[in-house]
């Protein structure tokens, strides 16, 4: 009997469909989130005054808490020992304070003229707000990647992966195109300095789309009671007395399980593979989407209004092409291959966008198109792979790990991409310091950066794919059991 319930549950289709549905709303709202201030950079430099500099300073927030104060790490632990459900609702919540103070700093125009710790008010408040929702998405996606594991292991797993992938990229989708009109459509009072002294300006609503982000991860935040729900459920039917929603015994045990975690984890060199991969190929990616709405106002002539919508493409070709590449890993393997040929494609793409020819929006648009395709393979092989390197008792940890060390990119690489856009371009503080015409931004060296990460990414590849054939992972297996 408890073998028929077990089965209409997890092994059922629609059991665990409904549930990667009802964790993707919460995904979807915090990418949202992640990158909706990237076609906002013109706005905040013409409307608060912040510079490239000032901007790389923000982005780079992200990893702030996660990496220095390995809130990441810690959130894995607690993930393995206090399971799912406790986990993501915390990290939902911390989503929607994060953002909140972000919205708060970005709509209060009295932090414009301040300063905090010797840097603008408005930039220091929202870097800690964009932190703290930092925690909070970080936390959730190694929950998120857990609870796919969970649900289906020994399925479709990697189809699965790549359909809550390409749900969220729905959310960097929007979060490309929507923020500019929705910044137009409304409208603020600006505090600006003007010859020395403060002057009140009405202009375009930058907080506009911070709050209908705030709203979706309200939406996200509520939506995880009902997986909540149907993961008690799920528990209950298969009619397990689950380990990780037990607390141990005593505080030794538990410092004890959590250092044998970490050794085991740490001494694993496939792992140190696919981390490394990791950093390199996201750093090469989402660090773009920060400043691709700028390039494309910069390097390819587009109206600010519209400039989001070619880099918005980049995140639709995931909707349908991560779901299909993880399903050729789950029927066919070959996932280190996949991970290769996605890296070779960032090299390609990020190359191109450096040469100072090409100066055409269509070049953008098949770059871009081209890039969401690199977007789609590497992911779609490469969080599927990390439970053959790794146990499901330790997933939580081992993903923690990952996710933080790939938040040192994240945090770095946007901060370098700034001050070497402003140290590349001397002429546009100066201008601006004179209240002359601002010239264009010369992007060329940026990209060769990200470039430079691409050629890593194919190097760690081929050492993964070594790795495999070695200790017989399985990566190049597929991952349906028959």
């Amino acid at each position: 009997m408890t073998e028929t319930i077990r089965q209409s549950l997890r092994d059922s289709k629609v059991a665990r469909w409904s549930a990667l549905g009802i964790i993707s709303i919460t995904m979807f709202a915090g990418y949202f989130l992640t990158d909706v201030m990237s076609p906002l950079k013109p706005m905040l430099e013409a409307e608060f005054g912040w510079s490239s500099t000032t901007y790389g300073i923000f982005t780079s927030a992200y990893g702030w808490f996660n990496v220095f104060l390995l809130m990441l790490i810690f959130g894995g632990i607690i993930l393995d020992r206090m399971g799912v459900r406790f986990t993501g609702l915390m990290s939902s919540g911390i989503m929607v304070l994060g953002a909140a103070i972000k919205y708060w700093a970005v709509s209060n125009p009295t932090l414009v003229t301040d300063t905090t710790f010797g840097m603008h008010s408005q930039v220091f408040y929202a870097s800690i707000g964009f932190a703290i929702f930092a925690i909070g998405v970080e936390i959730a996606g190694i929950t998120v990647s857990k609870i796919i594991v969970k649900w289906f292991k020994g399925y479709e797993m990697a189809f699965a992966m790549g359909m809550q992938m390409a749900v969220a990229r729905l959310g960097t989708m929007l979060a490309l195109v929507a923020p500019v009109p929705l910044a137009m459509y409304f409208s603020d009072v600006h505090t600006q300095v003007e010859s020395g002294q403060l002057v009140e300006k009405m202009g375009p609503s930058i907080s506009a789309p911070l709050a209908f982000g705030l709203l979706l991860l309200v939406i996200g935040f509520i939506a995880f009671f009902i997986y909540m729900s149907m993961d008690k459920k799920l528990d209950l039917s298969e009619a397990v007395d689950n380990k990780e929603e037990k607390k141990p015994s005593t505080l030794s045990d538990l410092m004890s399980g959590i250092f044998s975690d970490l050794r085991l984890i740490i001494g694993n060199k496939g792992f140190w593979l696919i981390a490394v991969l990791c950093v390199l190929f996201y750093s090469s990616v989402f660090p773009f989407i920060k400043y691709a709405a700028d390039l494309m106002v910069n390097k390819y002539g587009l109206d600010q209004n519209i400039a989001g919508t070619i880099p918005g493409l980049l995140p639709l070709g995931t909707l349908f092409l991560t779901p299909i590449f993880g399903g050729i890993y789950d029927k066919k393997g070959k996932g280190a291959t996949i991970m290769i040929i996605g890296a070779i494609l960032i090299l390609i793409v990020h190359s191109i966008f450096s040469l100072p020819i090409l100066n055409y929006w269509y070049v953008a648009v098949v770059l871009t198109i081209i890039l969401g395709i690199a977007l789609s393979l590497v992911p779609s092989a490469m969080w599927p792979s990390v439970p053959k390197i790794i146990p499901e008792k330790q997933l939580g940890t081992a993903f923690s790990l990952i996710f933080w060390i790939q938040n040192w990119g994240l945090m770095g690489i946007p901060y370098l991409i700034g001050v070497v856009l402003d140290k590349s371009n001397p002429q546009v503080a100066i201008a601006k310091a004179a209240g002359a015409e601002v010239p264009l931004y010369d992007y060329t060296n940026p990209m060769l950066i990200f470039a430079g990460l691409g050629a890593l990414a194919i190097i760690v590849g081929y050492l993964l794919k070594r790795e495999d054939r070695i200790k017989g992972y399985g990566l190049q297996l597929p991952n349906i059991q028959k």
